[in-house]
């Protein structure tokens, strides 16, 4: 007989060589059972060594039950007594337990009698795993007789409820990562939990628990089981890689493992994706598959466990409502007659009552899909079907996502069948291409929806006011339809738009409308977001390329859509607020021109609001008289308000002036900082930040005539949390000026830690100096974010005696895009710009 030790080189020889014959032969089901069997004869070698009680019995359960254990996962047992044990036979189950760790096996285990094992089955989750038991070796008339104790106990309906309703939690649970770049193989919608769950409902209702089985008992067709047994093969051989890969139990592909897994899966890079973008998209295509197998599936067993009969209401000839549920007449209806195809998908937003397809009319949708072809979409009634769709009152987010779903859009709309579940790798959408499209869409209807006017106030009323709103609609499906294919993924979306619009008829007007969306639909966020929205040079610019107010609005409309369909962390009220004003200021200009003295505006509008606080002319005229024309223009009637009412009587100070407050946007901090001038301010206020771990969203930098340092800060803690800001202000505003006051030697501030994706998807820096036509320099800087990266740029341009005018700090994920207005004697020469630039490439990247 075995000790303990030769067991454990035995094991660990049988695993290595497992993993070796995987790497040969990639065969996820035969992997599977061989390490159920490797692990099952190990364990009767302990159990023998041990000369456990005959009475006892080792049991498989949970995914080893089903002979599916994978590489890293535990080992679920059951040690069935037959009567409660006593101090001798505990002792004898501890030192098994002890062992098979000793020897390398990660075991879950319970010790149960046949009366625990029924009493704790009332839980579904014990339930579930006392289905898939497996007698490893033992006593076999207690296994037996707790197996048909089991039976007895189940019933089939309940457990059905019960099951549906775990996968709903489940589905709810992952909902914001459903379509996330590192999803979960096992848990995720559409991993294998889902196929899991069919077949446990289906093994305790004696249908059977494998695909053959369920097309037997004509839950499927033979087709169908097939299928699902391929994508169920896909699921287990990522499964099993990650596993090998990570050396643990892992079950999400992980930036840090796609690249190897598509290294493994022999999938080769093209010239314009990456080898584990066509790795993801393979996932997300199998992911949706499932999805739409698991829906029938249950379908198909809820009618046979719950028979009972139900009120048909036709709809029209072609089509009845059952259970909620819109069903064909006849299941070869898509096959006769193609246009039933959307026409069923029409029905769907006329009647909000139905809860989705019937099973049989989802598999006959399944079915017909080839009928969708190039005849198909030429065929003026489908053209028309499909504009029906997109101009309908309600519903239409929810039919276009169906549509999806069911590969019905895909069809229809070639070039979005081509980005379905295409991975971004830019680090800041956490959707697939086709899913960020369609939350751009879901996004302009919420619009367009009263119970959602509270969210978004200004985009409520103006859509509202949009005549055919389909025009937006039409412009998000296409606004990033031309992704993955190189280039400019706009200039090649417009051309798909164009021809759109002219097959399905679309007017001139709105056709040019829409295709001037697509082709600019991100000029208005690189505007706000990194030039001088004070400066009416800027918005007349911008506002050339705008034709009419038409145009303004729907541009506006599709941006906010669009920046708040990459992820929840990248929208926040600073970006909407810049937005906002980018699109007021533009709609300004077009009314009226430009505006002959915007000084005195600023002056005029921040004295009312002086009024309110009674301070007078008199009080201020000596703080304003050290204002240059550019200090109004950059700020806000309220923040020069909020700077005269603090700095009046403290314009000469000796000691540095640091106030906050709560933001007027409605998120994060303003901080206000005055003082004598000196080398390296700007370093140190973003050092202090970056030690507060606080994100600088925008930095206004305004020098007296008198040499003091006015400078604005709008700051949110990172990650966008919904930090209480009134707790930290007092300390920001004594620590801070300390920090200015001590004004100790600066060391060049340390890299921060690289984020994971970075590590895996690095962003390449790029460092630019322009000049305009007026002598004003921009700094634009795109690099990967991390600790501390503003607090080095502003180290390195104080190094070159370089002055900031202002700031803006856009962060897109791991990736950050910020501007800035700079001036200094170094700019007009060029050589001194070049090394500048070098420096600030080598401090970002």
């Amino acid at each position: 007989m075995q000790n303990a030790a030769a067991i454990r080189l035995s094991l660990r020889a049988a695993r290595a060589a497992l993993q070796q014959d995987f790497a040969d032969h990639p065969q996820p089901q035969r992997q599977l059972r061989a390490h159920t069997k490797l692990v099952s004869e190990h364990l009767r070698m302990v159990w023998e060594m041990l000369v456990m009680p005959p009475e006892l019995a080792l049991v498989a359960v949970g995914g080893y039950g089903r002979d599916e254990l994978y590489p890293h996962s535990d080992i679920d047992l059951l040690i069935l007594l037959p009567h409660q044990p006593d101090e001798t036979l505990q002792q004898r189950l501890q030192e098994l337990v002890g062992i098979l760790w000793d020897i390398g096996l990660e075991v879950g285990h319970s010790i149960r009698t046949v009366g625990d094992c029924l009493a704790e089955s009332t839980d579904v989750t014990v339930q579930t795993n006392l289905l898939e038991t497996r007698l490893i070796t033992g006593n076999h008339p207690l296994f037996r007789e707790m197996h048909e104790a089991l039976a007895k106990q189940m019933s089939c309906r309940d457990f059905y409820l019960a099951k549906v309703h775990e996968q709903e939690k489940r589905h709810a649970r992952y909902i914001d990562t459903d379509y996330n770049l590192e999803p979960n193989l096992k848990e995720s919608p559409g991993g294998l939990r889902d196929l899991q769950t069919v077949l446990w409902i289906s093994r305790a209702s004696g249908f059977g628990g494998t695909w053959r089985k369920l097309a037997e008992a004509e839950l499927i067709t033979a087709p169908e089981a097939r299928a699902i047994a391929r994508h169920e093969a896909l699921l287990q051989t990522l499964r099993i890689r990650l596993h090998y890969i990570a050396g643990r139990r892992e079950d999400r592909i992980l930036f840090d493992y796609q690249t190897k897994l598509a290294e493994q899966m022999h999938i080769a890079a093209t010239e314009t994706r990456r080898a584990s973008e066509h790795l993801m998209q393979r996932y997300y295509r199998t992911k949706r598959a499932v999805l739409l197998l698991n829906a029938v599936l249950l379908q198909n067993l809820h009618a046979k466990l719950f028979p009972e009969s139900t009120a048909v209401h036709p709809l029209n000839e072609r089509f009845v409502e059952r259970d909620d549920r819109l069903e064909t007449r006849d299941e070869m209806l898509f096959e006769r007659e193609p246009s039933a195809i959307l026409e069923s998908f029409l029905l769907m937003e006329k009647y909000p009552n139905l809860t989705g397809f019937s099973a049989p009319t989802v598999r006959a949708l399944w079915r017909a899909q080839h009928k969708i072809n190039a005849a198909f979409r030429r065929d003026p009634r489908n053209r028309a079907l499909f504009m029906d769709i997109l101009r309908q009152p309600q519903g239409i987010t929810h039919v276009l996502r169906r549509m999806s779903r069911n590969g019905i859009l895909g069809r229809y709309l070639p070039a979005f069948g081509r980005i379905v579940g295409q991975m971004q790798h830019d680090l800041f959408h956490v959707y697939t291409v086709d899913e960020h499209i369609l939350m751009v869409v879901h996004n302009l209807r919420c619009f367009a929806l009263d119970k959602h006017s509270h969210e978004y106030p200004l985009c409520s009323k103006l859509m509202k006011d949009f005549a055919r709103p389909e025009v937006l609609y039409i412009a998000g499906l296409f606004h990033d339809i031309a992704k993955g294919r190189g280039g400019d993924h706009a200039l090649k979306g417009r051309a798909d738009a164009a021809r759109f619009c002219k097959q399905h008829g679309l007017t001139r007007e709105d056709s040019e409308l829409v295709v001037w969306l697509v082709e600019r639909h991100l000029s208005l966020s690189a505007t706000a977001q990194t030039q001088d929205l004070s400066d009416q040079d800027v918005i007349a610019a911008f506002a050339e390329n705008i034709t009419n107010d038409r145009y303004l609005v729907a541009l506006y409309l599709l941006t906010v859509a669009d920046i708040r369909g990459t992820s929840l962390k990248i929208w926040n009220v600073w970006k909407g607020k810049l937005l906002e004003n980018l699109f007021r200021a533009t709609r300004r200009y077009m009314m009226g021109g430009k505006i002959a003295d915007q000084v005195g505006e600023m002056r005029a509008r921040a004295r009312e609001q002086l009024n309110l606080y009674a301070i007078g002319p008199e009080r201020h005229e000596l703080l304003w008289g050290q204002f240059d024309a550019q200090y109004f223009l950059h700020h806000e009637p309220d923040e020069i308000a909020w700077h005269t009412r603090l700095l009046a009587h403290r314009v000469n100070s000796a000691t540095p002036v640091v106030k906050a407050r709560l933001s007027r946007i409605g998120e994060g901090m303003q901080v206000m900082v005055y003082c004598p001038d000196q080398a390296y301010l700007f370093a140190r206020i973003c050092g202090f930040f970056a030690r507060m771990h606080y994100n600088i969203m925008e930095a206004k930098i305004h020098t007296t005539q008198h040499g003091y340092a006015l400078d604005s800060f709008l700051v949110m803690e990172a990650g966008n949390n919904r930090a209480n800001y009134r707790d930290v202000m007092a300390y920001i505003e004594y620590e801070l000026a300390q920090q200015i006051t001590r004004a100790e030697a600066l060391t060049a501030p340390p890299a921060g830690r690289a984020s994971r994706q970075l590590k895996h998807f690095p962003i390449t820096p790029e460092v630019s100096i322009t000049a305009d036509e007026k002598g004003r320099h921009l700094l634009y800087i795109v690099a990967g974010d991390r600790p501390g990266l503003l607090a080095r740029i502003a180290y390195v341009l104080a190094r070159h005696h370089i002055n900031l005018r202002s700031a803006k700090i856009n962060t897109l994920g791991a990736r950050a895009e910020d501007s800035f207005h700079i001036a200094g004697a170094e700019l007009i020469q060029l050589q001194a710009v070049a090394e500048l630039r070098e420096e600030l490439l080598r401090q970002v990247a």
